[in-house]
């Protein structure tokens, strides 16, 4: 059943005023897969009248007005993305197209969309707590640099003025904060709840904190001052054993509590349980391409233990990966064959990383005092459970489930776990790549994927000769769809002509080219900004003009005629100009085939 998005919907339901109200920047599409539906179902099934207030027009307060002024607070989210990722290319130019957006419209969003919501909040209903979260408050709650500015901003709470943070998932702290104000407790006073954050005033010995980080003023002014604060955030991401954290911004205190705790099994079934109506509020006349894409997919898990430097899963959904069981994604897909719209396909069934299903660290006393931010680099850990039979088993009764036609595994794959999963290996090939697997080595060049925190040339190398046997074993003619990442901190274009190089050699070609954007709070982002490896001390080395940047992507493409002169600039630029002859060869003026077959 959808949620109210208007006061006479509400009144439908008998309500008289509401608890809780949502504002985001996406369409209300009502779907587990989008966070704002989902604990607002959340919230409703534990007893509290809630509402959604979708993409509101920002430029006067009156549209957030629509479901009245809620008895606890208001709960903001930019949206799935951070708001300046929808609306800007890693060049910095505007996009033309929003796909959580009803007809794919751009500017249904402001840049910055927390805080300019929460300061239309705070205009019509200045005595309402507003509490933000979503990915870009998880990401942007500690001084952080912009991209888009090219400084340090201060933690989007003090932005934003909300009286309060949450960051990851969500579904623990906001219940908590709705419970115990439900109890009477005032908001002002709720300071210790797992996953938030708030504003203190007072010096450091009175905060309840063991870790302070470089002030905000420090971090904005001291390269080496933020890659400090990095290096000292990093460690307390573990929800087992951090500790709080303070960071001073002027004669404040920012109070980041630890993590919130995973969702066990049979929580994560109850959430995925909920009664969403998968699909866009019929409000809508237009179709939102979000939703087309995901709304016969099925989630298996959260998290990601990979770690990789780039990302965001892990800052915001943990590294614990958290998974649900058979019976509950079963009837999930129950569910979803009972839908007039649905005609046996299962468009994805995964998670961040579709082979990390049912994977868990097997030493609970280790995971407990963890302060590493990836289980897999520079090697496994010994501690981890990397077994996929109980994935492989998974999609073995998915596919053999009444009304299911087709299942594909869309999400990428970890490549470098695979060799460890023989089992599920051989049934994602047979059956569940429709010819085409997804995986992302990101990068060959062992410097550069050490700091990317990914594998390198040997595993890749491994993979493909283990990929092309077991496709040819099966008689299929099956093709890689890989993707890496121009313009990485370390990346130089030599190393990018090595990428180039050896994908020519493969015979594998890339169709898109992922350039580097450095999202808020990532290890890379911190890279980008100071130059430093805030783990080692050491400078890398980081691309920075827009024209190298142009010539690492081009040299990925250099298979597109459209690219040979950029191609032969880059190769100038860095002194590879012998490497042209083979780069270039075979270049067609017709090159829309991207892939080569595994088998040849």
């Amino acid at each position: 059943m959808f949620l109210p998005i208007t006061i006479e919907e509400a009144r439908k339901r008998g309500w008289a005023e509401l608890d809780v109200v949502f504002v985001t920047g996406d369409a209300y599409i009502d779907h587990p897969a989008f966070g704002v539906p989902l604990l607002a179902h959340w919230l409703e099934f534990h007893g509290f009248r809630v509402g959604i207030i979708p993409q509101p027009d920002w430029k006067t307060k009156e549209p957030f007005m629509a479901l009245g002024r809620p008895r606890l607070f208001f709960a903001v989210s930019a949206g799935a993305m951070d708001s300046m990722v929808a609306h800007y290319t890693p060049a910095r130019k505007l996009r033309r197209d929003d796909a959580y957006t009803p007809g794919n419209r751009h500017g249904a969003r402001p840049n910055r969309a927390t805080i300019v919501y929460t300061s239309r909040l705070k205009e019509a209903y200045k005595d309402v707590p507003v509490v933000i979260g979503g990915i870009e408050a998880s990401l942007r709650r500690f001084a952080h640099y912009d991209f888009w500015e090219d400084r340090v901003r201060r933690s989007i709470l003090f932005d934003a003025k909300a009286d309060l943070l949450v960051y990851g998932m969500g579904e623990r702290p906001l219940l908590e904060l709705a419970e115990r104000l439900r109890r009477g407790e005032a908001f002002g006073e709720i300071t210790d709840i797992r996953g938030t954050a708030h504003i203190g005033r007072g010096g450091f010995e009175t905060r309840p904190c063991k870790v302070e980080i470089p002030s905000c003023e420090d971090v904005a002014g001291d390269r080496m001052k933020y890659a400090e604060a990095f290096r000292l955030i990093s460690p307390e991401q573990n929800p087992f054993c951090a500790q709080p954290i303070a960071q001073r911004h002027g004669d404040r205190y920012l109070v980041c509590n630890p993590p919130s705790l995973p969702l066990t099994e049979q929580e994560l079934d109850f959430v995925y349980a909920l009664p969403f109506a998968r699909a866009p509020h019929p409000s809508y006349k237009e179709p939102i391409p979000a939703c087309e894409q995901i709304k016969a997919s099925i989630t298996t898990h959260r998290g990601c233990f990979g770690g990789c430097a780039f990302c965001a899963i892990t800052h915001h959904q943990g590294k614990t990966i958290q998974s649900r069981s058979a019976a509950s994604i079963l009837d999930e897909i129950k569910r979803l064959t009972e839908l007039t719209w649905f005609h046996g396909s299962i468009s994805d069934i995964g998670g961040p990383t579709a082979n990390m299903y049912g994977l868990r660290c097997g030493n609970p006393k280790a995971q407990a005092q963890c302060r590493k931010g990836s289980c897999l680099h520079p090697s496994p850990c010994n501690h981890l459970i990397t077994d996929g039979r109980r994935g492989a088993e998974l999609l073995k009764r998915v596919r053999a489930s009444a009304g299911v036609k087709h299942v594909a595994v869309s999400s990428g794959v970890r490549y470098d776990l695979l060799d460890r999963q023989p089992e599920y290996l051989k049934e994602l090939l047979a059956h569940h790549v429709g010819g085409l697997l997804k995986i992302a080595p990101e990068h060959i060049e062992e410097k550069v994927t050490a700091l990317m925190r990914k594998p390198g040339k040997k595993e890749f190398e491994r993979f493909l000769a283990h990929f092309k046997a077991e496709s040819a074993r099966l008689g299929k003619k099956q093709y890689i769809l890989p993707y890496f990442i121009s313009g990485h901190p370390g990346c130089t274009l030599s190393d990018m002509v090595e990428l180039a190089l050896f994908l020519k050699r493969n015979g594998l070609r890339v169709e898109q080219v992922q350039d580097f954007t450095p999202t808020p709070g990532t290890l890379s982002t911190s890279i980008y900004y100071t130059g430093i490896d805030p783990f080692t001390g050491k400078e890398v080395y980081v691309p920075r003009s827009d024209r190298e940047k142009r010539l690492q992507k081009s040299l990925l493409l250099c298979h597109l005629p459209e690219e040979r002169k950029n191609v032969l600039q880059a190769l100038k630029a860095c002194g590879r100009e012998a490497a042209a002859v083979e780069l270039l060869a075979g270049f067609t003026s017709n090159s829309k085939k991207a892939l080569t077959p595994a088998t040849k």
